[in-house]
C-alpha cells in the first residue's frame, strides 16, 4: 500500500482535524466519502497519508503519543473520529521563537499555551530520521521567524513544505527559488477553507464582477474561540494575515477597491465559541442605472475541519510533484487551496489547473 509520509509542525486544532480525517476516511469507500474535494487524487486516497513526525511546544503535548496530543487542551475542535490507534509518533519540542504572543499568558491555562520545559529538538534530524517526505506548517499566525526557521529545516533535510499560515514563503521569490534549486515542492501560503469566509467573499466578489455590478465597499469580520483567534488579539501579528485575506478578495475584482472601502480581518475572541467561526460579511454595490444594492451574510462553521479538506488535496498534489521531481512553488494547488499563492487565479480556473496537474498535463 502506498503511503504519503508527513511531518506536522504545530499539533493544534487544524492538525487534530486533519489527523482525525485521515483515519475517518481510511474506513470509507468512494460512494460514501462526502466532505472531500477529491476522493482519489493521482492514485492516493485520504487514508493513504501517514503522520511520521510531530512538533509542538505545549507541555500537554510534547512527549506524548500523537493520539493523545491531538486531543489535549487547548485544542477544542469537534471530535468526529475518536477511535485512533496509538501511532508510535512522539511529539517533540519545537523552536518557540515568535510562536507565542506575549499576551497569551494572561488567559486561563485551558485557553492558551503552557510551554514545555524540554530541550528543543534537532528538527532537521527529526525530519530525516522519520522519513518524512513533506512538512505542514500549522504554527500560530504571526510566527514569522519560526516559519522561516522550519522552512530552512525542510530545505536542509530535503523535505517538501506546505505552509498553511500567512507568512509568505511560497509567494516570496527568494524562498521559492531556494526550494526550486533543491528540487523540493513548495505549497502556500495561508490555507483556505472549503466553504469559509475568504472563499465565500471571493465567490461573491467575482459574481459582482461577472454580472456587471460595481462593488463600492465591503467588510468581512470574524470571531471565534480557538487559540488562533486568541493569538490574533495581538494586532501586531496580523500584518501578513490582513494582506493575505484582503488580496484574496481584491484579486478577483476588475479594479481593486481603495483601502478605506475594504476591511477584512479577524475581529474578536469569544471563548465559548471554541472552534466555531462566525463570519459577518457585507457588500455594497450598484446595479443597472447605478441603483444601490446590498448583501449581508452570516456564516457559521467549525473552523479547523473546514481547512482539512484543502490540506488533504495539497498533501497529495505535493506527493505527485515529488514523484515527478518537480521543485519550487506548485502554482495550481497553491492557487486552489491557499489565500496568498504565488499567483492568484479565479477559483474555477484554479480548479481546472489542479485537474490538469493531476492528469500530468501541467507541470506545476
Amino acid at each position: 500500500m502506498k503511503r504519503i509520509r508527513i511531518a506536522v509542525i504545530g499539533i493544534g486544532n487544524c492538525a487534530s482535524s486533519l489527523i482525525q480525517g485521515i483515519y475517518y476516511y481510511r474506513n470509507k469507500e468512494s460512494g460514501e466519502a462526502s466532505g472531500i474535494m477529491h476522493w482519489d487524487l493521482g492514485g492516493y486516497r485520504p487514508g493513504d497519508i501517514e503522520v511520521v513526525a510531530a512538533i509542538d511546544i505545549d507541555r500537554r503535548k510534547v512527549g506524548k503519543d500523537l493520539r493523545e496530543a491531538m486531543f489535549a487542551p487547548p485544542n477544542c475542535t469537534k471530535v468526529f473520529q475518536r477511535e485512533i490507534p496509538e501511532t508510535g509518533v512522539r511529539v517533540v519540542m519545537g523552536q518557540v521563537m515568535d510562536g507565542v504572543a506575549s499576551h497569551m499568558k494572561d488567559y486561563p491555562d485551558d485557553e492558551t499555551f503552557l510551554l514545555a520545559d524540554e530541550p528543543e529538538a534537532d528538527i532537521v534530524k527529526v525530519l530525516k530520521d522519520s522519513g518524512a517526505e513533506m512538512a505542514l506548517n500549522y504554527i500560530p499566525v504571526g510566527s514569522e521567524n519560526a516559519t522561516r526557521y522550519y522552512a530552512e529545516c525542510c530545505l536542509e533535510a530535503g523535505v517538501a513544505f506546505i505552509n498553511c499560515i500567512p507568512v509568505f514563503i511560497a509567494s516570496d521569490r527568494m524562498w521559492a527559488e531556494k526550494f526550486r534549486q533543491r528540487g523540493l515542492p513548495l505549497v502556500g501560503d495561508d490555507i483556505k477553507a472549503q466553504i469559509g469566509a475568504t472563499i465565500t467573499h471571493r465567490t461573491l466578489a467575482k459574481l459582482f464582477a461577472d454580472r456587471g455590478v460595481k462593488l463600492d465597499r465591503t467588510y468581512q469580520m470574524n470571531a471565534g474561540g480557538n487559540t488562533d483567534f486568541l493569538n490574533m488579539l495581538a494586532r501586531e501579528r496580523l500584518k501578513s494575515k490582513k494582506i493575505s485575506k484582503t488580496e484574496a478578495v481584491q484579486s478577483v475584482l476588475p479594479r481593486p477597491l481603495e483601502a478605506r472601502n475594504i476591511h477584512i480581518g479577524p475581529s474578536d475572541y469569544v471563548p465559548w465559541l471554541d472552534d466555531n467561526k462566525l463570519c459577518f460579511l457585507r457588500m455594497e454595490g450598484r446595479i443597472f442605472g447605478d441603483v444601490p444594492m446590498e448583501i449581508e451574510l452570516r456564516l457559521s462553521v467549525e473552523d479547523s475541519p473546514n481547512s482539512a479538506g484543502c490540506a488533504i488535496d495539497a498533501i497529495r498534489c505535493c506527493k505527485l510533484a515529488l514523484e515527478r521531481n518537480t521543485g519550487g512553488p506548485l502554482t495550481s494547488i497553491s492557487a486552489y487551496t491557499m489565500k496568498h499563492p504565488p499567483h492568484q487565479f479565479p477559483d474555477g480556473i484554479a480548479r481546472e489547473m489542479v485537474e490538469e496537474f493531476i492528469r500530468g498535463e501541467r507541470e506545476r
